[in-house]
């Protein structure tokens, strides 16, 4: 696999052209906008570590940021978060409107699909195909980061408990690492243990990170997160660290990456990646 990233996920957008034309961009320019491809390297490095070798990865790679841009561009809107900053960019409601930016994230998600159905063509293991279909949507909906977008948005204004704190963070924010790393797995040909122990990995990591954001938003600059900080307090907005403060939320965030860790070295093949990706994560500033 020698394209990069940055690559694959280009050559899957649309082209902006015809009367369509405006949406596509918003589109392009929600998914283009930076950001670190945490999502689709794990898929990659995932399918990898499985022995998995060719481009029908790619199709999900590309989709799966699809997914992860469209639930930003609706995190930002004036009904959400009200952001106008992503990435030290505006975002993209506030570049193209209310209307078109939430008709951007539409386009996104069903277009997410669309590009992830490309790889039965690129297959020979077309029942692989179709299960990562099906985990791609079950981590991505109602189950998924919907639902824990659902919580959150409900809970906004409001105290949260420990447990709707857990709840929102797992679905919310490990949901679509844990599609992730299952679906380069699946894809690949893991068995259905080491299926679930990836799952597990990405549940640790998705909590470690959404923790660790916690925490940025606190010690953090808006010039090295790309977006407003002190933006959870501002709002009143129940976060991990609400409840064990800065230095418990830094003990937490390591104890979920020891835990990943150890998951990670019971699992075949070249685990440096994986190793060094979990404890970068740990001490990230942005």
């Amino acid at each position: 696999m020698t394209r990069t990233v940055e690559d694959v996920i280009a050559g899957y957008l649309p082209s902006a052209k015809g009367q369509q034309r405006t949406v596509a961009e918003a589109m392009n320019y929600s998914v283009l906008a930076g950001g670190k491809r945490i999502r689709p390297t794990m898929m990659k490095e995932a399918y990898k570590l499985f022995g998995g070798e060719g481009e029908e990865i790619e199709p999900f790679m590309a989709a799966i940021e699809m997914i992860h841009s469209y639930s930003l561009v609706h995190d930002d809107l004036p009904c959400m978060d009200n952001d106008e900053l992503r990435r030290g960019k505006p975002t993209t409601w506030k570049h193209y409107g209310e209307a078109m930016a939430v008709l951007a994230g539409d386009g996104l998600l069903t277009m997410a699909f669309e590009t992830a159905a490309k790889a039965f063509s690129l297959s020979r293991h077309p029942d692989r195909v179709g299960r990562c279909i099906g985990i791609l949507a079950r981590k991505a909906g109602l189950y998924g980061m919907l639902g824990g977008q659902s919580v959150d948005v409900e809970m906004t204004g409001n105290p949260l408990t420990r447990e709707q704190l857990a709840f929102i963070y797992e679905l919310k924010t490990s949901a679509l690492l844990e599609a992730c790393l299952m679906i380069g797995a699946v894809l690949a040909g893991a068995d259905e243990e080491q299926v679930d122990v990836m799952e597990r990995i990405a549940s640790d990591i998705g909590n470690a990170f959404q923790i660790r954001d916690d925490v940025l938003d606190v010690i953090s600059s808006e010039e090295e997160l790309g977006k407003p900080i002190g933006s959870d307090a501002e709002n009143k907005k129940t976060t991990f660290v609400t409840f064990e403060g800065l230095e418990g939320a830094d003990m937490e965030v390591h104890r979920l990456t020891e835990r990943a860790l150890e998951l990670i070295s019971t699992l075949p093949g070249n685990k440096a990646f994986f190793n060094d990706f979990v404890r970068r994560l740990e001490k990230r500033r942005s």
